[in-house]
């Protein structure tokens, strides 16, 4: 398959990685992420979107308490990243109170901006549902009404061969992406938009 290069680098060049330098990440950089993420559309520009963040070096007690709600798998390479990340959504609507059925999905637009303007900063960001929402929930007192989605880890890219051999494998593993005439439909399902030519 040929790259497309209409798609922006931003969304070419973006990676997750498991492997983190110690180098911390400057707060302005930090804020950058969430101002992207805060510019996502929204149902009635209702801004679902909180996130709940912690540095290893400026707030060690919240990064510790992340770090608790990651599935040990994840916290096996996580613990090296620089800073973690809570994504949440908020499940009503303020003005109804009724429910946001459509929240996690706004809440996946500010983090698709946060990830592009990490990618712009040469940031990497590794997302992941590999951890206890229910932790999450005690241990960063998350209020009635609001949901954890999931976790990420953020940091500059540090040394693969520092990880261990099953996760360096992984990131070397080439990316890879189902093709489009699997993935979008014209006009009914099963109706393939592009051929094999167009991917």
């Amino acid at each position: 398959m040929a790259e497309n290069t209409n798609v922006h680098e931003l969304i070419r060049n973006r990676r997750s990685t498991r492997a983190y330098s110690s180098r911390p990440v400057p707060v302005e950089d930090l804020q950058a992420l969430f101002e992207a993420a805060r510019w996502a559309p929204s149902a009635i520009n209702e801004q679902p979107w909180r996130f709940i963040y912690a540095d290893k070096n400026e707030n060690p007690e919240g990064y510790h308490k992340l770090l608790e709600c990651l599935a040990e798998g994840n916290r096996i390479w996580a613990q090296y990243a620089p800073v973690l990340l809570l994504t949440i959504a908020k499940t009503a609507f303020t003005a109804t109170g009724s429910d946001y059925a459509h929240a996690w999905h706004d809440v996946g637009l500010a983090t698709g901006n946060l990830l592009a303007q990490a990618t712009q900063l040469e940031l990497y960001v590794h997302l992941m549902g590999g951890f206890s929402t229910e932790k999450a929930t005690e241990l960063l007192q998350l209020p009635a009404g609001y949901e954890p989605v999931l976790m990420a880890s953020i940091g500059y890219l540090g040394d693969i061969e520092q990880l261990p051999d099953n996760l360096k494998a992984r990131e070397l593993a080439p990316r890879t992406r189902k093709p489009l005439n699997e993935l979008v439909y014209n006009g009914a399902w099963g109706n393939s938009a592009f051929t094999e030519e167009d991917k």
